[in-house]
């Protein structure tokens, strides 16, 4: 019974182990291939369209409720402490900190992601990568390279914009809709929130590490993705899956280092 328990979780065990390896080597096979692809702006230009541009709506529409309902749950919580000027600080270190690159993360994997995935993965299936490869063409380079740093690149893009639409919605809903003094709500927020330690740590270095967290997620799901329909859709679903558990991991991780103090 001992044996069968042991080989019931070591089998599974043991192929996470070789996936995780065979991910790492295929990583370090994508930053190989790189260089080739940055001396082609062009290619990354057209992927951060893309990725970025296509994004860009619900990224908006998202940041600037998310804004809104830190401003009124942020005002409820605040006034029983007679501390409602402090809202715009509240508000500006949730987006900034957390909601920003993690909401951000989340949104570009169920946009972008998925979307990159079905994309590397109907081109398998229909054998255009097979035929970069006949061609002497290095697939992993032309195609997955430039779509890799396209996702890079938009990500803090992506995390700014969200933020800052988020620190807007919680100012109408705070200082325009509720009555917060305005003066109060923008004064909180430009003496408490630093720019190095907050805004650059929490927007700009969370979003590159989830950015390619989740890209490369996205573009392995797709690369290796049986050449059927069925296990591309399989593909897209592990996407998400996978992509929003490495941000939430990552994210405790990088809080833990940035704001322990």
């Amino acid at each position: 019974m001992i044996r069968r328990f042991l080989a019931a979780i070591g089998r599974p065990l043991r192929e996470g182990i070789e996936g995780l390896g065979f991910a790492t080597r295929f990583f370090f096979n994508l930053l190989g291939v790189s260089p080739g692809a940055l001396r082609r702006p062009t290619l990354i230009s057209e992927q951060i369209h893309f990725i970025g541009n296509y994004s860009l709506v619900i990224i908006v529409v998202s940041g600037l409720f998310v804004g809104m309902v830190l401003g009124l749950q942020g005002y409820i919580t605040l006034t029983p402490y007679g501390a409602e000027q402090k809202l715009g600080q509240v508000v500006a270190l949730a987006l900034v900190r957390e909601l920003g690159p993690v909401v951000t993360a989340l949104l570009f994997a169920g946009r972008a992601g998925t979307s990159l995935t079905a994309q590397i993965g109907l081109m398998k299936a229909g054998e255009q990568l097979s035929a970069m490869e006949m061609m002497a063409i290095n697939p992993v380079q032309r195609v997955l390279a430039p779509r890799f740093w396209g996702g890079i690149i938009a990500m803090p893009v992506l995390a700014t914009i969200f933020s800052a639409v988020g620190v807007l919605g919680g100012y109408l809903v705070g200082v325009k809709l509720i009555g917060v003094d305005e003066g109060a709500f923008w004064s909180q927020m430009q003496a408490n929130v630093d720019v190095r330690a907050d805004v650059f740590n929490g927007v700009i270095i969370k979003s590159l590490v989830f950015g390619i967290a989740v890209t490369f997620t996205a573009l392995f799901q797709g690369y290796f993705a049986q050449p059927t329909p069925e296990d591309v859709s399989r593909a897209t679903t592990r996407t998400v899956v996978i992509a929003s558990l490495l941000v939430w991991g990552l994210d405790f991780l990088l809080t833990a280092l940035m704001f322990n103090h």
